[in-house]
């Protein structure tokens, strides 16, 4: 990270023009310099313009004329929509800054993995909690422990109201969104997860047992719909020695995008994705659908 980029910058689309396109994409991909923001493209025009013009980037009339103005692409969109168009964007030959979950359910996921399995096109997940230090830390400290069992929640009130409520966090719940941060963490800080089981409903609170491949044991507690100062996100890990806590009451995100962005980019000039890819968030996805096979008839 401190070596200076001497590479041209890739030049990145943004398919989205919502909140979390404008506070994170956009600025992240137009900050450089590994990454330019070259386009952006979403339903509604004017929010695209609104998204673009801090940057100077183009607004795109049309998806294909997004791909037409960039090497990758990254999607702020709903889950259903990222997976339409990750796979067209895979077969037109562009690299994938993905958001989670990688669909709606594990037959879009697997259709994303598999789009860019065959495209040989770089794919990497918007885990935001990944690119940060102190989580690096914290795994790098949990692979040399013995666990036996550990605690985890992420919790907030975003669900509630506001810019955050949109239509499918309110019709899929924590789970969907939340659980992939989550599952992915226990995953690889306790071991291989070898199966899930769920109470509650994740449109308000939801409860999951993760038996992991291990031995060990592992619970995760999801809510949106909790009113909270801010978000809790912590994970207690136990066994015959002292227990390790992470807890991201006091990091700063700010310092997981220089971190995210810089991979990326470094993926995509090496041609080789980092292990937080799009088969990790098929993998994920596998875990929620366990979690929950066909509530109301879906597959997560």
């Amino acid at each position: 990270m401190n070596s200076p980029w001497t590479s041209p910058p890739v030049k990145v689309g943004l398919i989205g023009a919502g909140p979390w396109a404008r506070a994170m994409h956009a600025r992240m991909l137009a900050a450089g310099p590994e990454t330019e923001l070259a386009a952006v493209w979403a339903r509604r025009p004017e929010a695209a313009r609104e998204t673009a013009e801090p940057y100077g980037a183009t607004v795109a009339g049309s998806f294909e004329e997004l791909l037409d103005r960039c090497e990758a692409v990254a999607f702020a969109v709903p889950p259903a929509v990222q997976a339409d168009l990750a796979v067209r964007a895979a077969k037109a030959g562009r690299h994938l800054l993905l958001e989670k979950p990688l669909g709606p359910d594990v037959h879009a996921a697997r259709e994303v993995a598999d789009a860019v399995a065959e495209a040989g096109v770089v794919s990497q997940l918007v885990l935001t909690k990944r690119y940060h230090p102190a989580t690096r830390e914290f795994l790098r400290e949990a692979a040399g422990l013995e666990i036996t069992g550990a605690r985890s929640c992420y919790l907030h009130g975003a669900f509630l109201g506001g810019d955050f409520a949109t239509a499918w966090r309110l019709e899929h719940g924590a789970l969907l969104d939340l659980g992939p941060h989550l599952l992915d963490l226990l995953d690889t800080a306790v071991g291989p997860i070898a199966d899930v089981r769920a109470t509650g409903d994740p449109r308000r609170w939801i409860e999951l047992t993760c038996e992991h491949e291990n031995g060990s044991v592992s619970q995760a507690s999801l809510s949106g719909t909790v009113n909270l100062p801010r978000a809790r996100t912590r994970i207690e890990l136990f066994g015959p020695g002292e227990e390790l806590v992470y807890d991201t009451a006091e990091l700063d995100h700010e310092e997981c995008w220089p971190i995210l962005r810089r991979e990326f980019a470094e993926a995509v000039r090496s041609g080789t994705s980092t292990p937080i890819d799009a088969a990790r968030g098929l993998r994920l996805q596998e875990l929620m659908a366990l979690a929950d096979p066909g509530r109301s008839g879906r597959a997560y």
